[in-house]
């Protein structure tokens, strides 16, 4: 009898921390990660030494492109679960990568630009598609989101970590046709993975699945058109990175304006304050993603051009730095779940806006610790590659306290109705802050032509420095500030109803 109550119980165990559909997702965000990993870290790269660009017109297209990706999301998130199934378009997306990565292989800038917008296409619709369906999993106030997201943000970077490494490999060699090749074969894996488990990735309680079948048709055809012309206008707007730069800004203004004002209408007390908070942390998390997205663009350069990237007898490629993340990432995201979970068990209350405060301190140190560094860079002007691992490893632990936490964020602060702009509202910002990385990236670089790092670390320094110093300033603020935001995300009130549940379930099982 105790032995048939020992396997009931580990079970129970599995089930509470990977529901039904949690791990086919958590397998397609690996391959799915793959494509965009590799022009995340290799774009800029390939455009200044495979197609020959300025700098200035290489970070402008990369900028560029790093925000066009994270400011769909929220059009993704309006298109899927209303004129597509969630797991439809991601699967559409999937395919626009696969078409865009091998546009990119062909190596002209014609090429490059159609591959992108094709590429855009699938990737900026498809990331909130597939939070979505993480989200769709749970009730609203299932305490297993938050390890569920934390699982597929692990998951999420084993692609990066692959992706980032042949990339790494394929940039030394310059073989840049076989890396967005065999980025192709890696979207199209997803493609084949979702299509395997079509049908316990289905939709639940959106209004496309609600509808009529002949509504769904209307959609469909509605849906389609969409993705097919923003295909087209992302042609456009990479052509003019200048007005693309500033319609995302004016966008995410309106956005901004558009939040605020939902967020007045709300008709209950607690939704409305819930919504505050949503804002606040979303403005404080502008100033995290601006800096952290320095790593594809100026960063990326100061590494290729400043950094003294020998080490234990081997040349590091820029991408492979990039790891330094993801190898935090994969093995800190579920510690720090477990971790989380034990804190919260024994009433320990690791609310939002501390992490969010620790996120701004680490990734302000990180960026503050570099102008050390290049102080003390050797008589060529190469700074030593132990001052960007450990930039990069505290950007890392950064990056853990506030993205998937984030994700997990919206579902619970969100009103259901208002989840899914909501999400790609939050993956949005993240676009916006890619415009003010652009800006920061040209800030860093200087007005000299020259790659002479005894020229440009004075121009580095100072930017680096003015970052992270601005950050850790508005991460004191935030900390401050704890109490009153938790009260506003209801924080407290949640971990006291929690804690009382715990307590009756205890006493049943007494």
């Amino acid at each position: 009898m105790s032995q048939i109550r020992t396997k009931k119980t580990l079970y129970q165990k599995y089930n509470d921390v990977m529901p039904t559909g949690a791990g086919a997702l958590f397998l397609i965000q690996i391959f799915a990660t793959l494509g965009f990993s590799v022009l995340y870290s290799t774009l800029i790269l390939y455009a200044t030494k495979g197609l020959h660009m300025s700098d200035l017109l290489a970070t402008s297209i990369t900028g560029s492109f790093v925000a066009l990706n994270y400011f769909l999301h929220l059009l993704g998130g309006y298109v899927g679960g209303r004129y597509l199934s969630y797991r439809s378009l991601f699967s559409i997306g999937m395919l626009l990568q696969v078409v865009g990565c091998l546009l990119i292989s062909i190596p002209d800038t014609s090429h490059l630009l159609w591959g992108l917008s094709f590429f855009l296409g699938g990737s900026g619709l498809n990331v909130t598609c597939i939070n979505c369906m993480v989200t769709q999993l749970f009730e609203p106030d299932d305490k297993r989101r938050e390890a569920a997201f934390l699982w597929n943000y692990s998951g999420m970077n084993i692609g990066f970590f692959v992706g980032f490494s042949i990339g790494g490999y394929f940039h030394l060699h310059q073989a840049y046709h076989q890396l967005f090749i065999l980025s192709a074969l890696g979207n199209l894996v997803a493609f084949l993975l979702t299509l395997y488990n079509w049908k316990i990735l289905k939709d639940r309680d959106t209004t496309f699945v609600d509808s009529s079948a002949a509504s769904q048709k209307t959609a469909r055809l509605i849906g389609l058109g969409v993705v097919i012309a923003l295909v087209f206008a992302l042609r456009g707007l990479l052509n003019e990175t200048t007005l693309c730069n500033q319609l995302i800004l004016i966008i995410g203004a309106a956005m901004l304006a558009l939040i605020t004002v939902l967020t007045l209408k709300q008709p209950g007390h607690t939704e409305r304050n819930k919504m505050w908070g949503y804002i606040i942390l979303a403005l404080a998390s502008v100033i995290f993603w601006a800096l952290y997205q320095l790593a594809p663009m100026g960063l990326n350069l100061f590494i290729e051009r400043n950094v003294d990237r020998h080490f234990l007898g081997f040349l590091i490629a820029p991408q492979w730095v990039q790891n330094i993340n993801t190898v935090v990432i994969i093995l800190g995201g579920p510690l720090l779940s477990i971790v989380f979970s034990h804190m919260r068990d024994r009433g320990i209350n690791i609310n939002i806006p501390l992490q969010f405060s620790v996120a701004l301190l680490l990734i302000g140190i990180a960026f503050a610790i570099l102008p050390l560094g290049i102080s003390l860079s050797n008589a060529q002007g190469y700074t030593s590659f132990y001052w960007v691992f450990l930039s990069y490893a505290l950007q890392s632990v950064g990056e853990l306290f506030i993205s998937p936490i984030g994700y997990a964020m919206v579902g619970q602060l969100a009103p259901l109705r208002l989840r899914g702009l909501m999400m790609g509202m939050w993956m949005m910002i993240t676009g916006v802050a890619a415009i003010l990385s652009d800006h920061f990236s040209k800030m860093a670089l200087g007005t000299s032509e020259s790659i002479d790092p005894l020229v440009t670390n004075a121009s580095y320094s100072h930017t680096f420095s003015l970052l992270g110093w601005s950050a850790i300033t508005v991460g004191i603020i935030l900390f401050i500030f704890i109490p009153f935001v938790a009260k506003l995300t209801q924080e407290k009130k949640k971990l006291k109803i929690n804690n009382a549940l715990d307590l009756k379930e205890e006493m049943v099982t007494l």
